[in-house]
C-alpha cells in the first residue's frame, strides 16, 4: 500500500548529450564501439547510461547525475558509467524501490548501432539487477538535422517506471 511520502510508483525521465570528437572512445550503454570518434565528458561520456541515471534518480527525487558524480570531482575522471549506474542502483533499493521497466532513445546519425543494442541492453540490466526483458532501447536519427545529425553529437533519452518493492 502506498503511502503520500512513498507513492507505489514514480516515473522520471533523463536526457543527455554528449559531443563527439576524435581521440575518445564511443561508449554507449556501457558498450565501446567501434568509430572513428568518441564522446567527450569527464566519465567516459556514456550518454545513454547517463541518461538512464538521471531518469532513476529523478523517479527518486535525488537530484540529477551531476549532483551525485560532479564532474569537478578527479575520482570520477574517466570513470566506466556502468560502475555510476550500478551505485544509483543501490538508492533504488535504498528507497524501497524496484525497476519495473527502462525505456531509452539513442539519438545519433553515425554510427549504425543496431547490432549493439542487445548488448547494450543486457549491460545495462546487469548493473541495475533486473531483467533483460525490462530494459528497453532503442536508436534513431535526426535526418541529418542539428547537432547529433551533423555528426557533432549523441543525444540520449530514457523514462523509467519504478514500483514499490513491498
Amino acid at each position: 500500500m502506498s503511502t503520500p511520502g512513498n507513492p507505489s510508483i514514480r516515473i522520471g525521465t533523463g536526457y543527455d548529450v554528449h559531443r563527439l570528437v576524435e581521440g575518445r572512445d564511443l561508449v554507449l550503454g556501457g558498450v565501446h564501439i567501434p568509430f572513428e570518434k568518441g564522446t567527450l565528458g569527464h566519465s567516459d561520456g556514456d550518454a545513454l547510461t547517463h541518461a538512464i541515471a538521471d531518469a532513476i534518480l529523478g523517479a527518486l527525487v535525488l537530484g540529477d547525475i551531476g549532483q551525485h558524480f560532479p564532474d569537478t570531482d578527479p575520482e570520477y575522471e574517466g570513470v566506466y558509467s556502468i560502475d555510476l549506474l550500478k551505485h544509483v542502483a543501490g538508492l533504488i533499493q535504498k528507497k524501497g524501490y524496484l525497476v519495473s521497466n527502462i525505456d531509452a532513445t539513442l539519438v545519433l546519425q553515425k554510427p549504425k548501432v543496431k547490432g549493439f543494442l542487445p548488448e547494450m541492453r543486457q549491460k545495462l540490466a546487469d548493473a541495475l539487477g533486473v531483467g533483460f526483458e525490462q530494459v528497453s532501447v532503442k536508436a534513431t536519427t535526426t535526418e541529418g538535422l542539428g547537432m547529433t545529425g551533423q555528426g557533432d553529437a549523441v543525444a540520449a533519452q530514457a523514462v523509467c517506471l519504478l514500483t514499490t518493492a513491498h
